[in-house]
């Protein structure tokens, strides 16, 4: 099938604007020529083949099989995940510990938490492209951490300064 598809589809139409613009192309190609074609192994008419067998075929899942790419990532002490050599921020609160990665069809990435809640979505990047990709809210917590001002008695700088 995937040797048909790429003799037969991807020569003739070798762009297209969209994955939706794919789909409308591919189900055209199917229904005006593959499914009028007579097949090569059962010699058949492949649109006769499948009427004949579609009474005995299940309805599709419910929901829709999730063919993300999927992989465990451990959150830098700043609060970036490393994904094919980018830098994704994640919420402060996730420094440390691992998490899951989904990257979808559509390029996006997906960063799941310990109890499988979204905690961060990004547009995937190409190779080493930016390096970065930050949400500031992400890291609101780890900055106002830093930033703090340490407050102590002003005597313990007049007692450093009696010491030069």
């Amino acid at each position: 099938m995937v040797g048909y598809v790429k003799a037969h589809f991807f020569v003739r139409y070798a762009s297209f604007d969209s994955l939706d613009h794919l789909n409308r192309l591919a189900e055209r190609c199917l229904r005006e020529e593959a499914d009028q074609r007579l097949h090569g192994t059962v010699r058949k008419i492949v649109a006769d083949r499948f009427a004949r067998e579609a009474p005995e075929l299940l309805p599709l899942p419910a929901v829709r099989f999730d063919t993300s790419y999927r992989e465990n990532r451990q959150v830098s002490w700043d609060g970036y995940v490393e994904i094919r050599g980018n830098r994704y921020s994640v919420p402060a609160s996730l420094c440390g510990q691992t998490v899951a990665v989904r990257i979808v069809l559509d390029d996006q990435v997906r960063i799941f938490d310990r109890e499988d809640r979204i905690a961060a979505t990004h547009r995937l990047r190409p190779f080493r492209d930016e390096g970065w990709v930050t949400v500031p809210e992400h890291h609101a917590a780890l900055w106002k951490e830093a930033f703090q001002v340490m407050k102590r008695d002003l005597s313990v700088y007049e007692e450093v300064a009696t010491c030069s």
